[in-house]
C-alpha cells in the first residue's frame, strides 16, 4: 500500500480545478506575464512609431510638393570659366524664356546693392541678412506665393516707393502688417504687403521687393535681371530645362545656369526614413528580448504546471494537445503584447504629428507586419516549452508534484 501512496495524489484535484487548469496557471504569475507582454509591446511600439513618424514626415513633404509644384525652374547667370565672374543675363531674358513652348508663367527679379532697415537710426552695416530686389508683377503667380498681409505690386504701386516683404524679412524687421515703413537708400518705403512662407524660394523670403519702375527711378537699377523664375507644364519640365540656356544666350548657352528648387524636397522625400533603420533595429532588439521573456515565462510555466500536465496526460490528453495548449498560451501572450504595442506606437505617432503640425500616417503594412512579427515570436517562443511539456511522463509528473 505504501508504494501506491503517491499515485493517490490526483484524487485531491476537484473537477473545478480540472476545468480551469490552463487559466489558473496563467493567473498564478501575473507579474511575469505582464513583463513578458511588456517586452513585446515596447518592441512593436518602437517599430510602429518609427515607421509612422517617418511616413508622416514624408507625407508632409509630398503635400508640400503637390502644393508648390515640381514644375518651376530658376534661371541665373552662369560663371565664366576663365575669369570666374558672373555673366549677366540679357535684359529681355524673361521674354526669351516666355517664348519657349510649354512655358506657362515667367517672373523675374534683380538683386540691388542696397540695404533695408527699420529706420535711418540703424547703421547700414546691420543688414539682418535681408536683400533688396526689384520684381516684376508676374513673380507672385509664378512662385504660387500668397500674400499674408496687404497686397502685391501692380502697375500703379510699382512706380512709387512701396515694398513687399518676404516672411523672413518681415520677421527680422519687426514688421507685422502692411502700412508700416522701412528705410532703403536714404528714403522711406511703405510696406505694401507681406508674403507667406516660400519653401521653394528662400531667397525671396529673405528679401524686400520693390517695383521694376521705382527701382530704376530711385535705386539706380540698370534693368538687368539676376533671376528668372518660370513655370511650365509638368510633361515639359525636362525639355524646357534643356531649351532655356539656348533661348537666353544662343551663342554661349553654358553661361546660363538653370536649377530646379524642388529637387531638394524631392530628394528629401525620397530618402525620408533612411535613418530610421537604426531605430527599427532597436525595436527589433526589444521585440527579440520580449520574445525571450515569453519563452522564459512559458518554460517556467512548464515547471510550475507539471502536475497539471501529468493529470491531463493521465486522463487521455495527447502530446499534440499539450503542445497546442502551450503554443496557444504563448501566442495569446505575444498577441496581447503586440496589440498593446500597436496602440502605443499609433498614439506616439499621433502625438508627434499633432505637435509638429504634420499629417498622421500609419502605414497598414507596418501594422500588419508588426502584429505578424508578434505571432511569429510567440510561436517560436512557445515551441520549446510546448515540446518539453508534451514529453513529460504522466507518472513522473504526478509523482514530482
Amino acid at each position: 500500500m505504501s508504494r501506491r501512496g503517491p499515485s493517490l495524489k490526483p484524487a485531491r484535484l476537484t473537477p473545478r480545478d480540472i476545468l480551469h487548469t490552463g487559466s489558473a496557471g496563467m493567473r498564478s504569475r501575473p507579474m511575469r506575464v505582464v513583463l513578458s507582454a511588456l517586452g513585446i509591446a515596447i518592441g512593436i511600439a518602437t517599430m510602429i512609431s518609427v515607421v509612422g513618424i517617418s511616413a508622416s514626415s514624408k507625407q508632409q513633404l509630398l503635400n508640400q510638393l503637390d502644393k508648390l509644384g515640381t514644375n518651376m525652374l530658376v534661371v541665373t547667370p552662369g560663371t565664366d570659366l576663365l575669369t570666374g565672374k558672373k555673366i549677366p543675363l540679357a535684359r529681355d531674358a524673361a521674354g526669351r524664356v516666355a517664348r519657349i513652348d510649354g512655358i506657362e508663367h515667367v517672373g523675374s527679379t534683380a538683386e540691388l546693392s542696397h540695404t533695408v532697415r527699420r529706420s535711418e537710426k540703424i547703421p547700414d552695416t546691420i543688414t539682418g541678412g535681408i536683400s533688396v530686389q526689384s520684381s516684376d508683377e508676374d513673380l507672385l503667380v509664378t512662385l504660387r506665393a500668397r500674400i499674408r498681409s496687404g497686397s502685391w505690386l501692380n502697375g500703379a504701386t510699382g512706380k512709387y516707393p512701396s515694398v513687399v516683404l518676404g516672411d523672413v524679412a518681415a520677421q527680422r524687421l519687426g514688421i507685422t502688417a502692411a502700412g508700416q515703413q522701412v528705410y532703403i537708400d536714404n528714403q522711406y518705403f511703405t510696406v505694401l504687403g507681406i508674403l507667406d512662407a516660400l519653401p521653394l524660394a528662400p531667397e525671396i523670403a529673405r528679401s524686400a521687393l520693390v517695383g521694376w519702375d521705382v527701382a530704376r527711378a530711385r535705386l539706380g537699377f540698370d534693368g538687368l535681371p539676376t533671376s528668372v523664375y518660370e513655370r511650365s507644364a509638368d510633361s515639359r519640365v525636362d525639355t524646357v530645362h534643356g531649351l532655356i540656356p539656348r533661348a537666353v544666350d544662343p551663342q554661349t548657352p553654358r553661361n546660363v545656369s538653370v536649377s530646379d528648387p524642388s529637387s531638394g524636397l524631392q530628394a528629401k522625400a525620397a530618402t525620408e526614413g533612411a535613418f530610421s533603420n537604426l531605430l527599427l533595429g532597436l525595436g527589433a532588439v526589444a521585440l527579440l528580448v520580449g520574445g525571450v521573456g515569453v519563452a522564459n515565462t512559458m518554460i517556467i510555466s512548464v515547471l510550475e504546471r507539471r502536475y497539471e500536465i501529468g493529470l491531463r496526460r493521465s486522463i487521455g490528453a495527447t502530446r499534440g494537445q499539450i503542445r497546442g495548449q502551450f503554443v496557444t498560451e504563448s501566442l495569446l501572450l505575444s498577441g496581447l503584447g503586440g496589440a498593446a504595442g500597436i496602440v502605443l506606437g499609433a498614439l506616439a505617432t499621433g502625438a508627434y504629428a499633432l505637435s509638429s503640425g504634420i499629417p498622421w500616417v500609419i502605414p497598414l503594412w507596418a501594422v500588419a507586419g508588426g502584429f505578424g512579427a508578434t505571432l511569429v515570436i510567440g510561436t517560436v517562443a512557445g515551441l520549446y516549452p510546448a515540446v518539453r511539456a508534451s514529453r513529460l511522463s504522466p507518472t513522473l509528473a504526478l509523482h514530482a508534484a
